[in-house]
């Protein structure tokens, strides 16, 4: 999962924590990037040399979200990308999202399961929890691949590989009966390609009994960081091992139902299971 980071002619910025956004409140805050974006000031920050990038040198072509006061980072800026592809595969590849919402003036985040299609992001819940209840609301979702940890020779620059998006939006309880089986169907398939045509499809019971919000991707921000270790100088020489330890998510061997079926194969999608993967710029 973790690719090589960008070698840049560039000193590393000292590191003080891991830098994962730890916040989903819908306030201005950490969010996440990957590449060179545009500052608030209007120049572009010179990418240090922990920033994740394609190996290749590739950038997408299919454009960027736009940059707004809660979408910009408040601290290394430089890892901070609004590129609608590589955003796309970070939401693609992640199974977990956390869900922030205000409740009864206190914080909320809850972990769900998400869904994209097309620039609008699905977040699964039930008619019987709180995410039924936040049509209209201002919500902030946020999805985190750990690639890596990384170890430094002194405690202040260890630190993690991560790609993250933050998403703010206002969410949007989906009413429509059609559309609401189309975005189940979207998560379904987010869990494992093709299983949905090899699935029951829900009752208008079990229809009734889900809870799906929708919210617009366009507040969005990725951030990432690569696998570089950010020692000081006068550390280097200290007789402490330092490095990166890549982390992958991997499926064991699939387990089939003790009462299936003799006569039902187990199909491919479960016996070769494997997350998307990518750059991280759709490629």
């Amino acid at each position: 999962m973790t690719q090589a980071p960008a070698t840049l002619n560039q000193t590393p910025a000292t590191e003080t924590e891991a830098d994962i956004p730890t916040s989903t409140s819908t306030s201005p805050s950490t969010s996440t990037s990957i590449s060179t974006s545009t500052s608030t000031s209007g120049t572009a920050p010179v990418p240090d040399a922990e920033t994740e990038a394609c190996p290749h040198g590739h950038r997408a072509s299919t454009g960027a979200y736009d940059q707004t006061p809660r979408s910009t980072a408040t601290r290394y800026q430089s890892r901070v990308s609004y590129d609608r592809a590589a955003v796309h595969a970070v939401l693609d590849e992640a199974l977990v999202c956390h869900l922030a919402f205000i409740l009864d003036g206190a914080p909320v985040v809850l972990p769900t399961v998400h869904a994209r299609h097309g620039d609008r992001l699905y977040v699964h819940g039930s008619t019987g929890s709180r995410i039924a209840s936040l049509d209209g609301q201002r919500i902030g979702v946020t999805v985190t691949l750990l690639d890596g940890l990384v170890l430094g020779r002194s405690w202040m620059h260890h630190s993690m590989a991560f790609r993250s998006v933050v998403v703010h939006g206002v969410a949007r309880v989906v009413a429509d009966a059609d559309e609401r089986l189309e975005a189940m169907r979207a998560l379904i398939e987010h869990i494992a390609p093709g299983r949905s045509t090899e699935s029951r499809e829900p009752t208008r019971k079990e229809l009734a009994a889900t809870a799906i919000l929708g919210v617009d991707l366009e507040e969005v921000s990725l951030k990432a960081r690569g696998e570089h270790v950010s020692d000081d100088e006068f550390d280097l020489a200290l007789p402490y091992w330092a490095g990166a330890i890549p982390l992958t998510l991997t499926a064991g061997e699939a387990k089939a139902d003790p009462v299936l079926s003799a006569d039902v194969e187990m199909p491919e999608y479960a016996r070769r299971y494997a997350r998307p993967a990518g750059c991280g710029y759709g490629h």
